[in-house]
């Protein structure tokens, strides 16, 4: 159950039920996971790279949809897991609610900001965001989510948004903090800070690696959070938020594993010399420094991972238990799943459905509710041994996947794209001769771009440059404010684009294309 606080709409403050035209269930939080399903900026998930893009590779991979779905699916089962036993009940009431259509909505809704081509894209559109258009607050998609939901979507009433209750943008705030103030003192600055809070040691100086809000979005992210003053600390996540944040990591820990089985990435002979090699020789390993570990040769990844789990996380990380760890994965992935190579056989896919019911079921039913958790995790997590085992399959994704050249080539001429498309599109938009026939949505980006920065500059102009530094003023101030306005426009522009459509708008634009009228996209 929720406080009555908690189940107004964005803007209304009304209490109880909260009804648009158009509203097909009764629950305002059932509702709010029909707007996130109906949403167009949902629908284009189904075209947007969750690891390999599935256009460029001709594969039948997981996307951002299909990911989406399964988080939202893993986010039920642990919250029906949760309100089946008394004491958690009275835990999560204590913490502000848990309800199965909140943390439904939130995993259907977690990715709504995801750019074209996956994480690299994030990567690009965060550079460019920060170097070529002076944002502070670059790009992060946790962020463009929550932009996404409050400002971008349109839900039919003259508002922006999608017009979700409290609960719902709560549950949606996985990192409830902005990239650089807000809330003061800022998360990153703990002794040890949130996951995600800190840093990225590739970009010292720049703010949280991770955030879920931009600080034209902090209005909303503060009456979001409201209701749960008092009950959770500033940065720390909601009981529903931590759930779909846990139900992310399994789905992601799981599927990915899945689909580059079925793609024959993953060789059972290199996976399974890196795992057996680091337990034969764990002791071995143990007693050398991390220079003489940096080398590539079989077990010696898997070292410093345990090494800098215990850096990292000492609260929970445990030498017995990531040892029994990864003889799990061994026993269960390198020993079942990945023995047989994937053929399509009936017997190929009942071993990867196997292991994807066994693993999920056993990921779900480790997670605990923590009254006082430490900084580094949220009310809801995974037991000591299942968050082991999570690091155990993400390191074997990363190893043996994220690390290949071959993907590195690939994404290599994503960045390019992504840089080509952003730069031809901020042309389009500074030529004035042109103004009449930009793209609608660019220029209402720009539009709105344009207000939002005028009124955080009229309120606190502080938030709009990095800290010790001063906003310029007249004619100098003015110029700054539109290159950031274009800045954000451009970047939301590109941002809700899919992995195709991101392609053809770049052919079209630099002439590489003779077609007028293209159904990839429409302008």
């Amino acid at each position: 159950m929720h406080d009555e606080p908690l189940r107004t709409s964005r803007r209304s403050g009304l209490p109880g039920l909260r009804k648009l035209p158009g509203d097909l269930a009764a629950s305002p939080f059932r509702g709010d996971r029909d707007r996130v399903s109906g949403s167009a900026f949902f629908a284009r998930l189904g075209g947007v790279t969750q690891v390999v893009s599935p256009s460029g590779s001709g594969l039948l991979l997981h996307n951002r949809l299909t990911h989406s779905l399964k988080v939202a699916q893993v986010s039920r089962a642990i919250a029906e897991r949760l309100l089946g036993d008394p004491a958690d009940v009275a835990r999560v009431d204590r913490l502000g609610g848990l309800d199965l259509d909140v943390v439904e909505a939130a995993g259907l809704g977690h990715d709504l900001g995801h750019p074209p081509f996956g994480h690299l894209g994030e990567a690009v559109l965060d550079r460019l965001a920060r170097d070529h258009f002076a944002l502070p607050d670059g790009f992060e998609g946790n962020a463009q989510t929550f932009r996404v939901i409050t400002r971008l979507d349109v839900r039919g009433n003259e508002d922006d948004g999608l017009d979700l209750t409290a609960a719902v943008r709560a549950a949606l705030l996985k990192y409830p903090w902005t990239r650089l103030s807000r809330p003061d003192p800022h998360p990153r600055h703990l002794p040890a800070p949130p996951r995600g809070a800190g840093e990225p040691p590739e970009a010292p100086g720049t703010g949280s690696a991770k955030f879920s809000c931009y600080v034209t979005e902090l209005g909303d992210l503060t009456g979001a959070r409201a209701a749960f003053d008092g009950r959770l600390e500033p940065w720390q996540q909601t009981v529903e938020a931590s759930v779909m944040d846990t139900a992310d990591d399994i789905a992601y820990a799981i599927h990915d594993l899945e689909d580059f089985h079925r793609v024959g990435i993953l060789q059972h002979t290199t996976v399974s010399h890196e795992l057996t090699e680091w337990l034969g020789r764990a002791l071995e390993f143990a007693g050398r420094s991390e220079a003489e570990l940096i080398g590539g040769r079989p077990g010696q990844s898997l070292e410093l991972l345990r090494r800098r789990l215990r850096d990292k996380d000492s609260w929970i990380a445990d030498d017995d238990a990531f040892t029994g760890a990864v003889k799990k994965v061994v026993t269960n992935l390198v020993g079942k799943l990945l023995e047989m190579p994937f053929d399509r056989s009936r017997q190929a896919e009942q071993a990867v459905a196997a292991f994807s019911g066994e693993w999920t079921r056993r990921l779900v039913e480790g997670v605990r509710v923590e009254p006082s958790p430490t900084t580094r995790s949220g009310h809801v997590a995974l037991s000591t041994e299942q968050w082991h085992e999570v690091q155990v399959l993400k390191f074997v994704h990363r190893r043996f996947v994220l690390q290949r050249p071959d993907l590195a080539l690939h994404q290599r001429g994503q960045d390019r794209l992504l840089t080509q498309l952003v730069e031809a599109l901020d042309h389009w938009l500074i030529d004035r001769s042109e103004s009449s026939r930009l793209p609608h949505r660019l220029r209402d980006l720009f539009d709105h771009a344009t207000e939002e920065f005028a009124e955080v500059r009229r309120t606190d102009p502080e938030l709009l440059v990095m800290p010790g530094e001063t906003l310029p003023t007249g004619r100098a101030g003015a110029e700054h404010l539109e290159r950031m306005a274009r800045g954000r426009a451009v970047i939301d522009f590109v941002a809700s684009l899919t992995d195709d459509q991101a392609e053809a708008l770049l052919a079209a634009l630099s002439g590489r294309t003779t077609q007028l009228w293209n159904d990839t996209f429409v302008l």
